[in-house]
């Protein structure tokens, strides 16, 4: 769908690449198709772990870097967008791409209520492209961390206004005595993990985390010698040393409509590094089926918690050869 819109705009004569100097890439997706732009200028930013690993796989440089043309792949999340578009504020250009879904029609008033000049706009599968020049008032759209309830956080890392009522959930259910080695799958910007290492007990805490924004507000969060921050995909992470018990909060969305297999992604890799003896601690929204999947990959699954929205699965003791 991106490609569809840049192909477009480059026929028509809308964008104009540079002759000289990069064209920043900011947060594509795995998949997103950057084949009509010279891949000798290409350097593409993002701190999302498996879109960093396609685009490095595929030999393009990765960024951050200083560009001639920026082009901004529009997150769901519009302080996050913003905080884009400020960082990108030194490009001659910038290309503001997304789908309606995501919120690009309003980023697009928001940017000329700016005050910023925006050209020709294209709309093309479900989405829109615009070219903006850049000014100094971008600056206003700079990121700013936020402090709630004693943790630091940043435009689009998830529930940046406070903890996830279903973290907070989770973490009353803990048990009082926690195992020596344990492991946060998705641990965001560290509200479960600094749960966890309240606990005595405890004399290692892995932080698995695939966005980087949030592992770098986790490292704030979470001051204690035995937390390792780890930036890697949960689902692709393979520890060289099992855990005791895994606590997670996983993601259900990919895009806008909920994705249980991304949540039964992460059990499985929970079942993966667990010790024979190991416990699962995770907490989900009722409604995502993930009863069959965990009576099949541990021989004790109990809800020890739950609310109107939420439960607490414990599961412990993983069947192998599964």
């Amino acid at each position: 769908m991106r490609s569809a819109r840049l192909e477009l705009a480059l026929a028509s004569g809308a964008l104009v690449l540079p002759a000289l100097g990069n064209i920043l890439v900011m947060r594509p997706r795995a998949g997103d198709d950057l084949s009509m732009l010279p891949h000798n200028q290409v350097v593409v930013q993002t701190g999302f772990k498996p879109d960093y690993d396609y685009f490095a796989a595929h030999g393009y440089r990765m960024g951050p870097a200083d560009a001639a043309l920026a082009i901004v792949c529009v997150p769901r999340a519009k302080a996050e967008a913003r905080a884009m578009m400020a960082q990108a504020m030194g490009a001659a250009l910038i290309v503001v791409d997304g789908q309606k879904t995501d919120g690009i029609e309003s980023l697009m008033k928001d940017c000329k209520a700016l005050g910023l000049q925006v050209g020709e706009t294209l709309s093309k599968a479900h989405g829109k492209l615009a070219i903006v020049t850049p000014g100094p008032q971008l600056a206003a759209w700079a990121a700013v961390a936020s402090e709630v309830d004693g943790f630091r956080t940043l435009p689009g890392v998830f529930s940046a206004d406070g903890p996830d009522r279903g973290s907070v959930l989770l973490a009353q259910a803990l048990p009082a005595k926690m195992p020596a080695r344990v492991a946060d799958l998705g641990a965001g910007w560290g509200y479960l993990s600094r749960a966890v290492l309240a606990h005595a007990t405890v004399q290692s805490l892995d932080l698995i985390e695939a966005e980087a924004v949030a592992l770098d507000c986790a490292r704030q969060n979470v001051i204690d010698p035995r937390a390792q921050f780890i930036w890697a995909d949960a689902l692709a992470y393979k520890t060289l040393k099992p855990w005791d018990m895994v606590v997670m909060n996983p993601p259900f969305h990919a895009g806008r409509e909920a994705e249980a297999s991304l949540g039964m992604g992460f059990i499985k890799a929970a079942h993966r590094g667990l010790v024979p003896s190991g416990q699962l601690f995770m907490v989900a929204n009722r409604h995502l089926p993930y009863d069959k999947l965990l009576v099949s990959l541990f021989k004790q699954v109990e809800v020890i918690a739950s609310d109107s929205a939420f439960t607490v699965t414990r599961a412990a003791y993983p069947i192998r050869g599964k």
